[in-house]
């Protein structure tokens, strides 16, 4: 029997360092508003959807970028965000940057209900970029400064949405990239993972070329392959265009659980893009090819657990016996 459910994808165009949170919520504001004229009942905004892409940034002393940082949630600057989910029946996700009260930092998102209850946070495991002023770099990225290594796993809660319930999770950019995160969403029977970015248009490393359109299809195929190998829909959702003279590729998607694009934003701008997702489809995958009861051999998969840096292999030689 068909569950629907109308999702949206709200990308964001680029938020400039010196625009202020009411600017940026007033848009966000008004996407909701075209989210619900267009029939959408959950939208997605995506990772640090209220502020410019700070860890581009360095500050010697943590407490200099603590303005970055939502310390409470909703606040008085995302209140009107709360007050259009109740006015419209929307849920929505918004990844923001969290401190809390003993002084900790975090990449996070929620989940918020139509009512403004929120339903499930997650806080972002794979952290990259690097935590130090790096002067062979032409842009940091010190999320390893500015952040801690989420601290609460990778949930999956059942919840309502729309006029149906799912089982949701949640990925922040670099996380779409790691299979494992993936499956642990996947062993829970996640049906529908949000996911926000924030992802430059050139690998800044300087470490060897990637072409420009490939940073798109590498983000593109790590969310297609998470939702074919764990039977899942996802929004992919991005900050694009060029914010503060630095380029993001945008390209938002939804996809279905077959790996399929649904829907793809075509701008560098705020846009919506809507899909009807019929979240029955995730029972294929798990009955059949990804039947993890019957498939699955984890006997086998303890270096995945056991190690982190990858090791080289023992050398073959030919036998002089």
């Amino acid at each position: 029997m068909p569950r629907r459910l109308a999702l949206a994808a709200a990308q964001l165009g680029p938020i400039q360092r010196a625009e202020g949170r009411d600017v940026v919520v007033g848009r966000m504001v008004r996407l909701m508003e075209q989210a619900h004229r267009r029939g959408a009942e959950v939208v997605v905004f995506p990772e640090l959807a209220l502020t410019t892409f700070f860890p581009r940034w360095y500050e010697e002393d943590l407490a200099a970028a603590d303005h970055w940082y939502e310390t409470a949630m909703p606040s008085a600057a995302t209140a009107p965000l709360f007050e259009a989910a109740r006015r419209y029946g929307l849920g929505f996700h918004l990844g923001y940057a969290e401190k809390t009260s003993e002084g900790r930092r975090f990449n996070t998102a929620v989940y918020v209900h139509p009512s403004g209850e929120v339903v499930l946070k997650y806080r972002k495991v794979h952290l990259p970029g690097h935590a130090e002023y790096d002067p062979q770099r032409r842009v940091q990225h010190l999320e390893k400064r500015y952040f801690e290594v989420g601290d609460l796993g990778f949930p999956v809660v059942r919840a309502p949405v729309g006029e149906t319930e799912a089982n949701i999770g949640m990925l922040i950019c670099n996380d779409r990239r790691w299979p494992e995160a993936w499956r642990v969403l996947g062993l829970q029977q996640v049906e529908l993972v949000m996911l926000g970015y924030n992802t430059p248009s050139l690998n800044m490393e300087n470490r060897g070329f990637e072409a420009h359109h490939l940073r798109v299809f590498h983000s593109h195929l790590s969310i297609q392959a998470g939702c074919y190998q764990n039977a899942c829909f996802a929004a992919g959702v991005a900050k694009a265009g060029v914010e503060d003279g630095h380029e993001l590729f945008g390209h938002s998607i939804i996809v279905n659980p077959q790996g399929e694009i649904m829907a793809q934003a075509t701008s560098w701008d705020d846009e919506l893009i809507v899909a009807d997702c019929d979240l029955s489809m995730c029972e294929l995958g798990r009955r059949t090819i990804f039947d993890f009861a019957r498939h699955r051999r984890p006997e086998t998969y303890g270096r995945i657990t056991a190690q982190t840096g990858s090791v080289a292999p023992s050398t073959w030689s030919p036998s002089r016996s």
